[in-house]
């Protein structure tokens, strides 16, 4: 029997402002391929590296557990994994050259390893894994285990032949995913993500995905993983993993981290009905489109199901933006799905993007006035990232310079020459979470005068803030409008 440990390269330590959010979600796509394994009667340990403090701690996991193979299977249902950040990328390198120094062979699958296989396998990754990667790891063990030593027939692999790299034909997505085992959830410690959760938050979230994949066609966006194909899990089969956590680690929360949830007609409502039957009440956030949002009931069953809040890509209040990214959505339909998720009581979040090409100062202002009118419960900013494999990165690769990553989620470094230089985007991002925080105060402030006698602490404070907003969004505009007249 081969024994297999599996970890991830995702170190909360190695970037600063997930590790101050102290919000961290254990690694889903890690511990399905762990299930998987299992399954076959292989036996499977876990090195979360989630709360490590370095790389070098597989050391002592290596020595316990004894493996044949380490297989660095990252999360690819977590937007942070796909964004390859070198501090990560650097993270895996050093736990694959520890790996064999102990003669263990590697076997590793992530985004960052889809696109630069070759980086991996010079490293010391005996094989790569590129896209969705369980069949194609379950297959390759079983390769191992009976002696073979050519894998060729074997689809889904990318290794070093004698004398070239040798990748095989790709491997389709899975399609029945019902036929999965459930994430192996008995290998992550619950209760440190849990306490992490409780000092940071005040309550504990989960992460699920219900699906793989997604249909639609933004130019921006990588999919090296699950790519355009979109396919569900049924209902039952979620809310059976819903039991299972419940049954291991009480959580208030939870984050369905699909890339499009429920889009298949007709999934939400079933939920709905099936969490009443079970009695299981819970909140949770989702992502989805604002088109989406607006096709009929989809709302409602959101509501009745227990959503709390949905992120939405709004990414530009710019129509012409939005059609350069191919995003498929219009402005208008951003200002309708965010007045009926708040008629229904859930909060309404915006992906926000700035930097993209032909993007200008009227495109910018735009945006923020969306942002503004519409004051959504929270904005995620962040600059165009162009990742290999997208049509986006086709355009600006020869604008790029030497950097082709950020080192960590907060760096909002901006990697091809863009209307603005890089040091404006940054201070956009500041400027518009000033202004967004002020017009908020504003909000309550009035609600405050209207209403004084439904106040609570929070609206109270809210409106007591515009104290502080009103000057600090003055400031930081005042330094945007410097640094703007440098770029012209």
């Amino acid at each position: 029997m081969q024994k297999i440990l599996f970890t991830h390269s995702y170190f909360l330590c190695l970037d600063p402002k997930q590790h101050a959010l102290g919000q961290p979600y254990a690694p889903l796509g890690t511990i399905y391929a762990a299930a998987l394994m299992r399954s076959h009667g292989f036996e499977v340990s876990l090195f979360d590296t989630m709360f490590a403090q370095a790389a070098d701690e597989i050391t002592g996991a290596l020595e316990e557990h004894t493996p044949d193979l380490l297989v660095v299977y990252d999360d690819g249902f977590n937007y942070l994994t796909k964004m390859c950040l070198t501090n990560m990328r650097e993270a895996a390198m050093q736990m694959i050259g520890l790996a064999k120094r102990c003669g263990i062979n590697v076997i590793m699958c992530s985004s960052d390893a889809t696109d630069h296989a070759e980086k991996y396998l010079a490293a010391g990754a005996d094989f790569v894994l590129p896209g969705e990667g369980e069949l194609s790891l379950l297959e390759l063990v079983q390769s191992i285990q009976a002696g073979n030593n050519d894998h060729s027939h074997i689809q889904g692999l990318i290794y070093q032949g004698e004398e070239q790299i040798i990748t095989t034909q790709r491997r389709a997505v899975l399609k029945q995913l019902d036929e999965l085992p459930l994430p192996a959830w008995d290998l992550v410690d619950l209760a440190k993500y849990k306490a992490s959760w409780l000092q940071h938050a005040g309550y504990f979230s989960v992460n699920i995905a219900t699906t793989r994949g997604c249909p639609y066609k933004c130019n921006w966006c990588a999919k090296p993983i699950y790519g355009n194909r979109y396919n569900s899990r049924s209902p039952q089969n979620v809310v059976a993993e819903l039991q299972l956590l419940q049954s291991m680690q009480s959580f208030e929360h939870v984050w369905f981290c699909d890339d499009i949830f429920g889009l298949k007609p007709g999934w939400v409502h079933e939920f709905a009905v099936l969490l009443e039957k079970e009695n299981i009440s819970i909140k949770f956030k989702i992502q989805s489109r604002a088109d989406l949002l607006l096709q009929e009931n989809y709302v409602a069953s959101l509501a009745k199901a227990g959503c709390d809040n949905a992120w939405m890509g709004a990414e530009s209040g710019s129509q012409k933006i939005l059609d350069a990214m191919d995003k498929g959505i219009t402005v208008e339909q951003v200002y309708q799905a965010t007045r009926r998720l708040k008629e229904y009581h859930i909060k309404p979040s915006f992906f926000i993007q700035f930097g993209y090409l032909g993007e200008e100062k009227e495109d910018i202002a735009q945006t923020i006035k969306m942002i503004n009118e519409l004051l959504p419960h929270e904005i995620g900013i962040s600059v165009s990232y162009p990742l290999p494999g997208t049509v986006f990165y086709e355009k600006v690769k020869n604008a790029m310079k030497e950097k082709k990553n950020w080192s960590d989620s907060h760096e909002l470094a901006l990697m091809f020459e863009a209307t603005y230089q890089p040091s404006y985007y940054k201070q956009l991002h500041r400027y518009v979470h000033k202004s967004y925080r002020r017009h908020l105060a504003l909000q309550n402030l009035s609600m405050l005068l209207r209403q004084p006698f439904k106040a609570d602490g929070a609206m109270l404070k809210k409106a007591v803030s515009l104290l502080y907003y009103i000057p600090a969004s003055l400031l930081e505009r005042r330094k945007l409008n410097s640094l703007e007249k440098l770029s012209v």
